[in-house]
């Protein structure tokens, strides 16, 4: 596959990413407006915060680093060694949840029994659902290896949408069960999901389409762990690509969900807090989701496939790194212009958000000012996911581990932000600490990029300047809508709108 093709379909991955992002967050959004009027508050940051905490934390740890190890193969790589690294996940979950399961249950502070129940249940299935989902990880990786386009988006989706008619229907007829509505849904989804995967590589596996497009695993039995005469079990130097970003991952792992463990593990915020505070961050993230994942996520794959690991720019085909310096420009111009228009009309309008979404528990209070300050994260989210997704997929592995030392420099210090800022400023104080380290992340991957391309003609960075007349647009957009907020538009509910 060229280039050229390449970038067509990252292109569509990343098209067909977004939307399954659109429908996830659409759904969550409205499941979680519903299950307000239903189930309390405490028992939402029980489930939003601390379970929630423990499934990604155990998924992220054991197959992130895999991942990225694994898609930035080329064409050539031995898919047999690649598959058995790949079930190396499985193992390192479990150890991850029973680890992990008993910090949650005889370390960390436990609900009180009589206002949330059934605490110990939803940390026993949430830790399984993050194992259950990692019997799909090498399918998932030869999906995205090889352009699955359409997999991916189907299988989720439909998870998505049976777990969330599964929890309504669950929330309706039996409330008082609480945690166990969403710990058995949890489980579902991601059943539901390794099902679908499965079932789609059983038929696709010796079909005609498949060896059309010769695909690399001709059997079934391939998929499991095998050891061929004459070969290593896994390939090492992908196994220490692997390990070095696993160092990374660890890190990378605090400083995305960094106010989390803040909230779990030094108890600054009580559960009924916590439950607003992440109401607040799912809706100012909401396009950040949409969008900005669903771009990192495809276009590093682009990336790593186009350039040449560690190889200077000079020694690599000159056609693919003038792409790939056009591709990152574009990039860069998109997520700013997304970003930025975020930014100046969520903080004009998040009291109005609030208030539709949540009520007056929500748009009174510091729910607006979480708001307006989370629009500001998000653009510096959005500048960050695609400097950190082309310095990860064109990172040498001694880059990579040197790089793990500056991880661990921000990850220290956000989570020392992260505790005084909050005991200073309450919740403001997380999306505070984190807008301050993504700044120091924006600014180490843009000069990563600027010595990346110095020695070429190539300035993929102008991506980050803006026309003076645009600049303009939204200081006048952002007074008027300013103004028009707190003058004109907005009512509490029960009042009229002019």
């Amino acid at each position: 596959m060229d280039s050229q093709d390449l970038l067509t379909d990252t292109t569509k991955l990343a098209s067909y990413n977004i939307l399954l992002q659109v429908l996830f967050r659409v759904l969550t959004f409205g499941l979680n407006a519903f299950t307000l009027r239903f189930v309390s508050k405490e028992i939402i940051g029980v489930v939003n915060v601390r379970l929630t905490l423990l499934y990604s934390t155990v998924v992220f740890l054991a197959r992130e680093a895999f991942r990225k190890a694994c898609l930035s193969g080329n064409a050539k790589q031995n898919w047999t060694q690649t598959v058995n690294l790949l079930w190396l996940t499985v193992p390192l979950g479990v150890l991850w949840s029973v680890f992990l399961g008993w910090i949650w249950l005889e370390i960390l502070e436990v609900p009180v029994a009589d206002a949330i129940p059934h605490y110990g249940f939803g940390v026993l299935v949430f830790g399984l659902s993050a194992v259950v989902e990692l019997l799909s990880e090498p399918l998932w990786v030869l999906a995205q290896a090889h352009m699955f386009l359409r997999l991916k988006v189907v299988a989720e989706s439909l998870s998505i949408i049976l777990k969330c008619l599964f929890t309504v229907i669950l929330v309706v007829l039996y409330p008082h069960w609480g945690l166990f509505i969403f710990s058995l849904s949890q489980l579902l989804y991601t059943t539901l999901l390794v099902l679908c995967y499965v079932i789609y590589f059983v038929t696709f596996i010796g079909s005609l389409e498949a060896r059309s497009k010769s695909f690399p695993v001709t059997r079934v039995t391939d998929l499991l762990p095998t050891l061929k005469k004459g070969q290593a079990f896994i390939n090492w130097t992908q196994a220490k690509l692997t390990l070095s970003f696993f160092k990374q991952s660890f890190l990378k792992q605090i400083l995305t969900e960094g106010e989390r463990y803040v909230m779990t593990f030094l108890n600054v915020l009580n559960f009924g807090d916590q439950g607003v505070y992440d109401i607040v961050n799912n809706l100012g993230s909401l396009v950040a989701r949409f969008i900005f994942m669903p771009i990192e996520e495809s276009f590093y794959v682009f990336f790593a496939k186009v350039l040449d690991r560690g190889t200077d720019v000079k020694r690599q085909r000159q056609e693919d790194v003038a792409m790939s310096a056009a591709v990152l420009e574009s990039l860069l111009k998109l997520v700013l212009v997304i970003g930025l228009t975020i930014t100046v009309f969520g903080y004009a309008y998040s009291q109005l958000a609030l208030d539709i979404y949540g009520g007056t528990m929500l748009s009174t209070g510091s729910g607006p000012t979480l708001l307006r300050t989370y629009c500001l994260y998000v653009l510096l989210l959005a500048v960050n996911g695609v400097t950190e997704c082309f310095t990860f997929a064109s990172m040498s592995k001694e880059e990579v581990d040197r790089y793990n030392f500056v991880m661990l420099v921000l990850s220290f210090t956000f989570l020392c932000f992260s505790y005084y800022l909050t005991w200073w400023l309450g919740s403001m104080g997380f999306i505070l600490a984190n807008c301050f380290n993504m700044g120091l992340r924006i600014a180490h991957s843009v000069r990563y990029i600027h010595k990346y391309y110095k020695a070429s003609v190539h300035r993929p960075l102008m991506g980050l300047v803006l026309s003076p007349s645009l600049i303009m647009v939204y200081l006048i957009s952002g007074a008027v809508t300013s103004y028009s907020e707190r003058h004109m538009l907005w009512r509490p509910m029960g009042t009229t709108c002019l």
